[in-house]
């Protein structure tokens, strides 16, 4: 069955470095490959003219061949995507690269811009060609535009984030100059790290560490940054009056080992774990991971509650990306496949299984019924995160109510929906703790329906109108 947690958005990466940023450009893609498995792509300046490599699959397999061997420049910017905006097709692929006025510029883009579609018609009505379905080549497009009025590209991606409603963390090359900005929310993570000959931009602080440099610090909400070989520059346009940092980021997507917006993924996770075992007590024998997401949480758990820890589920890495196999039954083969019970761990005991998430249920509905089938006394089910009944619209893969398992239902109803002894979920309260980054200053709006921006038919938490 087709893994039904939240899909990663997107992860994004710019260099300036002295010497060749190809290389560093591909490790540090694969170091965030967990934000994005369809595609991957990366684009470098040589000198004179931009060129780039794309395609669909992981980056080991997309950056190869004489093609991308061909690349060469100190300059550069790199992209893995899961569409949650436009379909998945190579068309879609980024950076996105096109020549304007003041050269050729390459952009990518984390997030999803709320606005696009009437943005796109604009555009349209104005004369401009879409060549992909995704909102990032409409902020290509008015970059295009912009600079074909004034050559200042700061001026430029000013009017872009006046234009935009929405989560985006970008990072874009013009010629051979490299900037990344964040969206005035702050909804998605950008980092700024150093490395021993030159800047780089990152969704995750991870990338500086395996590259064996320098996390520097978070671009700030709403700030524009110039890299360098040599320095930064930064230009601070207004943030939101209240932040909206997306809290899956540290519930599920981002690395344990990342730390974004000044809080350690892991020990945000492993907290969560500790607060929902007071949360949520149950007599058990052995707590278990669900691989590999959940192993933070369940060790919290773990030492929460004072029930033995313990791998239960061995996880076949070298399987297929089940969630876009092209059949639901390839898709419940595929998950059939990508985990299985270790029996000794669950055979006859009573079972707590913790996760990050439950989102429409299908996944954890076979995780249970293998539990058992191994021999499992009782099964127990807890969950790092509060129940999602709202739609994301800012660069998550949840899109409609439906699908939500937790919407209308009660704890025990979703209980029986799973074939659960019961299932117990962290509080927003217990979230927020564990997070320590004040309530007002995250995006809770899955599990509370309250949005950080204008949604038409849905409530939105007060703010100002920004002014850049």
């Amino acid at each position: 069955m087709e893994d039904d947690r939240p899909k990663h958005f997107c992860g994004v990466v710019g260099m300036a470095l002295e010497g060749d940023a190809v290389p560093q450009l591909k490790k540090a893609l694969r170091i965030i490959q967990h934000r994005g498995q369809e595609a991957a792509g990366v684009a470098v300046y040589n000198g004179k003219t931009i060129s780039y490599h794309r395609g669909m699959g992981l980056v080991h397999e997309v950056l190869t061949g004489r093609q991308y061997n061909g690349l060469v420049g100190n300059a550069g910017i790199g992209h893995v995507r899961y569409s949650t905006s436009g379909s998945s097709c190579a068309e879609n692929c980024q950076p996105i690269t096109v020549t304007t006025k003041e050269g050729d510029l390459a952009l990518a883009h984390n997030g999803d811009i709320v606005n696009a579609a009437s943005i796109r018609t604009k555009l349209q009505s104005e004369g401009w060609a879409f060549l992909t379905s995704t909102d990032s080549e409409i902020i290509v497009r008015i970059m295009a535009t912009e600079l074909s009025i004034s050559p200042d590209p700061i001026r430029a991606i000013k009017t872009v984030m006046k234009t935009l409603e929405g989560a985006y963390s970008i990072v874009m090359m013009l010629g051979g100059r490299i900037f990344g900005f964040r969206d005035p929310f702050g909804f998605r993570p950008l980092c700024l790290g150093k490395l021993p000959n030159g800047y780089v931009l990152a969704s995750e602080s991870s990338v500086f560490d395996v590259l064996r440099g320098e996390f520097i610090r978070d671009v700030l909400p709403g700030e524009i940054v110039e890299i360098t070989p040599n320095g930064v520059t930064s230009t601070r346009t207004p943030a939101a009056p209240h932040k909206a940092h997306c809290m899956f980021e540290w519930v599920y997507f981002a690395r344990p080992d990342a730390v974004i917006d000044g809080q350690e993924v892991y020990r945000v996770r492993t907290s969560i774990g500790h607060i929902l075992a007071k949360e949520q007590p149950v007599e058990a024998d052995v707590v278990v991971p669900v691989p590999d997401s959940g192993r933070a949480h369940a060790l919290g758990y773990a030492e929460g509650s004072g029930i033995p820890y313990a791998e239960g589920f061995m996880k076949n890495r070298y399987i297929e990306r089940t969630f876009i196999l092209p059949d639901q039954s390839q898709r419940d083969e595929g998950v059939l496949l990508k985990l299985n019970p270790i029996r000794s761990t669950v055979a006859g005991k009573r079972v707590v299984i913790v996760d990050d998430s439950i989102v429409r249920g299908t996944t954890m509905l076979k995780i249970v019924q293998m539990t058992r089938r191994a021999g499992a006394k009782e099964v127990h089910v807890r969950i790092g995160c509060p129940p999602v009944i709202a739609p994301c619209f800012y660069g998550v893969d949840m899109k409609t109510r439906e699908q939500f398992a937790a919407l209308n239902r009660t704890p025990q109803q979703i209980a029986e929906l799973i074939t659960a002894d019961s299932v117990g979920y962290i509080s927003q309260a217990g979230l927020v703790e564990a997070l320590q980054i004040p309530e007002s200053e995250l995006c809770l709006a899955c599990v509370n329906g309250e949005y950080p921006t204008r949604i038409a038919g849905e409530k939105m938490r007060f703010q100002k109108t920004l002014e850049i």
